[in-house]
């Protein structure tokens, strides 16, 4: 198992400087001469509280008046290797007064726009195209040709009518959710501030070229790549850049010696799409749009995948695009059900063929136009017509309700696609945790320990209870007894209130409650230890309330070389002063006047506290003289004004306020798991899916979240596993057969790179494994992109993130991905409800129309049992509406306790294969002995049999009688028989009688089952009701239908009904005592899956 061996600590987390009663200002402007040394852990006693002072570097100036292009040689890459003077000299801009405007006109015609281009969005004819190019379509094109070219208009407009309804539907469902993203995007910077030939002013993002000169403060979005000029105690979040979780500190002073300093060190750089959080900077610009950082990730995400060299351009470049072309006309590239229809088309258009042919050697290829009527009757009865249609609005109906639920769908395949996920690979930040820091531990110098537990809002400290020493601690209200409030009032007192004191006043964050909920401004550990304080009602404007509370004397701000920050107040009672002090615990440990023994227990503690994946900071304390603060008036009281020079000196002095610290306690902090991840990771877990964390973020702060919401508390997974947890680094390290070889990809994966993120995909993809990745910055956007189903952030995602993305959560929860799995696997067992349903109907009607070549009329034509147009109403109005009910099924209760089912199969499984032909097969034999018992079974049948061309129409002298008889009973009892199909494929394996028992008992449950569906319900009773117009209205039956109106037939009609239930229900009850298909499907709990 990989690991970081270094004690986890705060380090570059403390607050932005705030104004302070008194100010000293001093300058502390780095000399001509060599960068300053990066500090160690122990560093020299640093500057002294200032307002103003920073370490800053001049800027030399040249000649503005010359065109960039006559500059030196300059590489953006390596700014963070070059002095603030060499980047001025190079980029030919001075780093106070920046370039005029008609040089940036001239850089801007040079450079273009500041914009970074997305993934190549979809154009009205790319999503058009994406509609024709699928073999059903092509096979239903192919018939309704072949239709008009024999002058069968009716059949002909009406598979027309089906083509055109199946691109439209497709079409209006992929246009609308391109739209719904595109509501998504925001810019990431629209204006910024820059210094223009010594002026200030506002532009837009998009005009900024190489060597202006930018102004940052706290809460602006960096409008592009900056080297540094000037920094004042600045920290940068670039959590979508790197996916570090917390700001980084950044220092204008700084130069590096490497080039090759990964992004997230290079200390003096800041990066476009990086947010500022603390202090102030200016910035010189040495990239823009596409050459930035952000720009180069961009265009990865534009190219299309597989680049040739020079050498196989022409012929090889032709032919790959040639079969990457056929491959998408031919549905083999996709997801796993865009593969499966696109082969099953496949399969139809050759057996359509097939069935042509043996029409045709019937009449031993003598193929006139009623031969080739029913060659076309035949390929239509093969192609489930209104699949497309129906699958279309399925999904359309699913993605609106996966909109519910938080999960937009930016491609409509996604979403059946999620269902069969194996894996889920997943940021931590913001996804499975809240995004914001908690402090829920806390340890005293006597022992004492305090714990918050149940907080529902990190903002909101009257949220969780307070556990003193393992004992519930509340403040006091009217309903306290005098005991207990007693005991809040000896709390308040010793070293738990020099601690809270201490932690509210060494801090600048602020925490206020709302109209409906508590805000806060400040950096996330402040704001954690601000809202600990008032939990005790020790809050900071409590303490600074005028009449006898705290008065702030001066303050030491932050500053990364030492790793801490102190303040200056009087006391409670206005007698004596003391210093606070909060920090790293190894920047404030040699400070701290303890032996050695009580040295090693305070570090013992702070690493069992970072083990526990918490941040550790140390609290200190100090008594001082205050009237080294004070200046005294004539009438001998205390004013804030300047002290002497002598004064001034002593106040400087940093080191002397810092020394002989006395040890308050440790404060452990934490990013909090969201309250539905641990939930949503078991749902995983329950359903075979194994959830793997990929985060920027320290091994033991991911380790320990991944244990508190259950990632490394499965039975799947034991503690022996070596590869559980690994840092990313280790697994870089790593060939692609030593992954392979690995029994399982870790759980845990630490410090990720955006290069680590594509390599565990690829892992997967090598075990055949159907991953999901998620991500919200900009270094996900490739994994995203060769992911399976790549989910992007909303919220706090990057808009290139979201371009690359299938699907976005608008809401940045983990367990929205949950739904989003749920609703894919709803939608796959729907889809193969309707799909059984479909293709029983089609194999019932090749099995009539095969055998029906047997039938001759008086001239030994084949006879049909069904018309042309009944099989399209069959396949069109009935079986649609009846399939488009079984696609709006709710999920069964049962899955998410079912393994992601089989890639390699997909949608056709064993067991709907099977299915479909043991029902098609009944129901076709069940028409064909309707159509015979009426053919040839009816008393009385003359010489004339079945007539003579009764296949075109209805003859003057009566004989299609009995062919128009049987014909309507034939097609009278496939509609019955589709009817009560579409009740019994509501579940595969139970019985109608008793499909839902969690919901529905005893001998009148059928009625419910069948009426909890509704839209099902009325579509199986229109279906049942249009049949009685359609065999008994004049013209309609015997003009259209080729039909007449039946009687005494009604009798078969019934029979046929009650033998095909029998059928289902026999078979049904087989699966279950055998234990077969779906009836076997259950996971392990907590068991994931084999990646």
């Amino acid at each position: 198992m990989g690991t970081e061996n270094d004690l986890d600590v705060e380090g570059q987390t403390e607050p932005p400087i705030r104004s302070l009663n008194r100010s000293v200002s001093v300058s502390n402007k780095q000399p001509p001469g060599p960068p300053l040394p990066v500090p160690d852990h122990h560093p020299d006693p640093s500057p002294s509280p200032t307002l103003a002072g920073t370490f800053g570097t001049d800027g030399g100036r040249a000649s503005i008046s010359s065109t960039f292009n006559s500059a030196p040689s300059f590489a953006p890459e390596s700014a963070h290797t070059l002095s603030v003077p060499e980047v001025c000299a190079l980029l030919e801009t001075d780093a106070e007064n920046g370039i005029d405007n008609a040089e940036a006109a001239r850089r801007l015609e040079h450079h273009g726009a500041n914009k970074v281009e997305g993934a190549r969005g979809l154009s009205l004819w790319t999503i058009l195209l994406r509609q024709v190019s699928n073999s059903l379509t092509l096979v239903l094109v192919i018939t309704m040709v072949l239709s008009f070219a024999i002058s069968d208009h009716i059949e002909g407009a009406v598979i027309a009518a089906v083509i055109v309804l199946n691109i439209v539907v497709g079409f209006i469902q992929d246009f609308r959710a391109e739209q719904t993203i595109q509501a998504l995007y925001a810019l990431s910077a629209p204006t910024c501030k820059i210094v223009r030939a010594g002026q200030s002013e506002t532009i837009k993002a998009e005009s900024l070229v190489p060597g202006d000169l930018v102004r940052l403060g706290v809460g602006d979005v960096v409008p592009a790549d900056l080297r540094l000029a000037h920094s004042v105690n600045l920290s940068i979040d670039e959590a979508l850049l790197t996916g570090e979780s917390l700001p980084v500190s950044k220092y204008a002073e700084l130069i590096l010696k490497d080039r090759d300093v990964p992004l997230g060190d290079r200390s003096n750089m800041v990066y476009s799409a990086s947010t500022v959080t603390r202090g102030r900077a200016t910035g010189i610009v040495v990239s823009t749009g596409m050459h930035s950082e952000v720009g180069k990730i961009a265009e990865l995400l534009r190219s299309k995948g597989n680049t040739s060299d020079e050498e196989d351009q022409g012929i090889r470049r032709i032919l790959a695009r040639a079969k990457s072309g056929l491959r998408v006309v031919l549905g083999f590239d996709g997801t796993p059900l865009q593969v499966s229809l696109g082969k099953f088309a496949l399969l139809l258009f050759a057996l359509a063929i097939t069935l042509a042919i043996i029409v045709f050697s019937v009449s031993r290829f003598h193929v006139t136009n009623e031969v080739l009527i029913y060659g076309i009757c035949v390929a239509v009865a093969v192609i489930p017509e209104s699949l497309i249609a129906v699958l279309t609005i399925a999904t359309a109906i699913g993605t609106r309700s996966m909109a519910r639920g938080n999960v937009v769908i930016r491609k409509l395949a996604a979403l059946e696609a999620v269902g069969g996920v194996t894996n889920i690979c997943s940021d931590k930040t913001g996804t499975l945790t809240q995004g914001k820091m908690v402090a829920n531990k806390v340890w005293l110098a006597d022992g004492t320990e305090v714990s918050i537990q149940g907080t529902t809002h990190p903002f909101d400290p009257t949220t969780g209870n307070i556990l003193l020493d393992g004992k519930i601690f509340a403040l006091p209200s009217a309903s306290t007894t005098p005991e207990e409030k007693a005991d809040s009032d000896q709390t308040k007192q010793g070293l738990l209130k020099d601690f809270l004191e201490s932690i509210a006043l060494c801090n600048n964050a602020a925490v206020a409650k709302g109209e409906s909920s508590y805000t806060a401004t400040g950096e996330p550990t402040e704001i954690a230890l601000q809202v600990l304080a008032m939990r005790f009602g020790m809050d900071k404007p409590a303490l600074l309330k005028s009449g006898g509370g705290h008065r702030l004397l001066a303050e030491y701000p932050f500053d990364s070389s030492c790793k801490r920050m102190t303040v200056i107040c009087t006391n409670e009672a206005g007698e004596g002063a003391s210093g606070y002090t909060k920090g790293a615990l190894e920047a404030i440990l040699p400070l701290i006047s303890t032996s050695d023994k009580e040295k090693i227990e305070i570090v013992a503690k702070a690493d069992e506290l970072a083990a526990e994946g918490l941040r550790v900071l140390c609290v200190a304390k100090k008594a001082v003289d205050p009237s080294v603060f004070l200046v005294e008036s004539s009438s001998g009281t205390a004013v804030d004004s300047e002290k002497p020079a002598a004064i001034a000196e002593k106040l400087l002095d940093r080191a002397s306020a810092e020394k002989h610290l006395t040890f308050i306690g440790l404060a452990g902090l934490h990013d909090p798991p969201r309250l539905e991840s641990a939930a949503a990771v078991k749902k995983c877990q329950d359903a075979g899916i194994t959830v793997h964390m990929l985060t920027g973020d320290h091994v033991k702060t991911a380790t320990a979240i991944a244990h508190e919401i259950g990632i490394l508390n499965t039975t799947h997974y034991t503690s022996s596993s070596a590869n559980e947890i690994m840092v990313a680094s280790a697994f870089d390290c790593l060939t692609d057969a030593q992954i392979d070889a690995m029994e399982h990809l870790p759980l845990v994966l630490a410090r990720c790179s955006p290069t680590t993120k594509v390599r565990v995909v690829e892992a997967m993809h090598r075990r055949k494994a159907f991953c999901v990745m998620t991500g919200d910055g900009v270094n996900d956007s490739p994994a995203l992109k060769k992911s399976d189903v790549g989910i992007a952030m909303g919220l706090n995602g990057s808009d290139v993130a979201k371009e690359a993305a299938d699907m976005v959560l608008t809401d940045d929860n983990f367990a929205s991905i949950v739904t989003a799995i749920e609703e894919g696997r709803r939608l796959f067992d729907n889809i193969q409800k309707f799909l059984l349903h479909l293709l029983i109907s089609n194999i019932a009607q090749v099995i009539l129309l095969l055998i029906g070549l047997a039938f001759k009329d008086t001239h030994g034509v084949s006879v049909f049992p069904l018309s042309p147009l009944e099989i399209l109403w069959a396949n069109l109005v009935t079986s649609s509406f009846l399939a488009l009910g079984l696609g709006l099924e709710d999920a069964q209760p049962d899955v998410m306790q079912r393994p992601p089912h089989d890639l390699a199969v997909g949608v056709f499984t064993r067991e709907l294969i099977v299915d479909k032909f043991i029902y098609g097969t009944a129901m076709g034999s069940l028409c064909l002995a309707s159509f015979t018992s009426v053919a040839y079974g009816m008393p009385g049948l003359g010489p004339a049999g079945l007539g003579h061309g009764c296949n075109e129409a209805w003859a003057e002298n009566g004989t299609c009688g009995v062919t128009f008889r049987a014909r309507a009973t034939t097609f009278t009892t496939l509609t019955f028989l589709l009817l009560v199909t579409a009740w019994e494929a509501k579940h595969f394996t139970r019985s109608l009688f008793n499909m839902f028992p969690e919901r529905y008992t005893g001998p009148m449950s059928i009625f419910k089952t069948v009426a909890y569906n509704r839209f099902l319900f009325y579509a199986v009773s229109a279906g049942f009701v249009i049949v009685f117009p359609v065999i008994y209205l004049p013209v309609v039956n015997r003009i259209v239908f080729k039909h007449d109106a039946i009687t005494w037939e009604w009798g078969v009609v019934v029979a046929c009904v009650v033998v095909y239930v029998a059928i289902v229900e026999s078979w049904k009850a087989i699966k279950r005592r055998f234990k077969m298909g779906s009836a076997a499907l259950r996971v392990v709990p907590g068991e994931g899956g084999s990646a």
